[in-house]
């Protein structure tokens, strides 16, 4: 896929998301041929995907067909239970009515906008490396859409007559806010040995919680008293934030899993040729 025909997905994927969310999307993906493309070109098709639904706002059901995919399973098959921070398990619904694995249609929703429904069950493991780089890229497009609206406030809000976006203070929180992010998407975008999957994946899922974490802080306070309010958008990013971060392990939790597994080798590997 060249560059303009990826820009033209692109275009035709937020459109998409800004019209949908939820089951309705998950159709429309269909349509355009999400399980051709994460078949085919996976690492095109999953970080402009999951970057897009963090960008826009909308949600799907689509990390269930990535970790169905990794782990060899047709993608139409009930959704299977995944870790969630603090020991818990949960099952993303896809909203068919199909119930899902382990009980699902029986747990508590976990948030009121995403269909993350508690399971009691754990069910039958799977592969995380490719579900965990799928939302650090939904994380970092979170991020992302705070620290565009974040920006706009600081260009358009003025005091002692002139916009807050000159004020040095405001400029080093978004400044930071930006780096996290992009080093993040380096970490995700990283090529990596083969062998190394499972910790480069871990590595750049926590990486993007905690840039998506650092995004919610600084952008939260150059909006101020606004950023609070529910007629801002931004407090709904700071939510979708907080859960995904919490999905497959949250930043913390997987910081200290790395931690322990570099202390059982004795030694850090090279993920990345620099």
């Amino acid at each position: 896929m060249d560059a303009a025909e990826r820009e033209m997905l692109a275009d035709a994927l937020r459109g998409t998301m800004a019209a949908a969310s939820g089951p309705e999307l998950d159709g429309a993906l269909a349509e355009l041929g999400w399980a051709d493309l994460l078949a085919t070109v996976p690492d095109v098709a999953v970080p402009l995907v999951f970057g897009l639904l963090g960008e826009t706002g909308a949600h799907a059901a689509v990390l269930n067909d990535v970790v169905l995919a990794e782990a060899g399973r047709p993608l139409g098959d009930a959704p299977p239970p995944l870790p969630y921070a603090g020991g818990r398990r949960v099952v993303w619904d896809r909203g068919t009515g199909d119930g899902a694995a382990g009980g699902a249609a029986s747990g508590a929703l976990l948030d009121g906008d995403l269909p993350l429904r508690t399971v009691a069950d754990g069910g039958d493991p799977v592969p995380l490396a490719a579900g965990r780089r799928a939302l650090g890229w939904w994380l970092t497009g979170t991020g992302r859409a705070m620290l565009r609206l974040a920006r706009e406030h600081a260009l358009d809000r003025a005091q002692f007559g002139r916009p807050i976006a000159s004020f040095q203070a405001v400029r080093h929180r978004l400044a930071e806010t930006l780096v996290a992010l992009e080093g993040a998407e380096a970490a995700l975008a990283a090529p990596h040995d083969p062998a190394d999957a499972d910790l480069a994946a871990l590595l750049g899922k926590a990486a993007a919680g905690r840039a998506a974490l650092t995004a919610a802080r600084h952008c939260q306070q150059v909006l101020g008293g606004i950023g609070f309010t529910e007629e801002h958008e931004l407090h709904r990013h700071v939510r979708r934030a907080l859960v995904l971060d919490g999905l497959l392990g949250g930043a913390r939790e997987l910081t200290r899993e790395a931690g322990r597994i570099l202390r059982t080798e004795g030694s850090a590997r090279r993920l990345v040729q620099l």
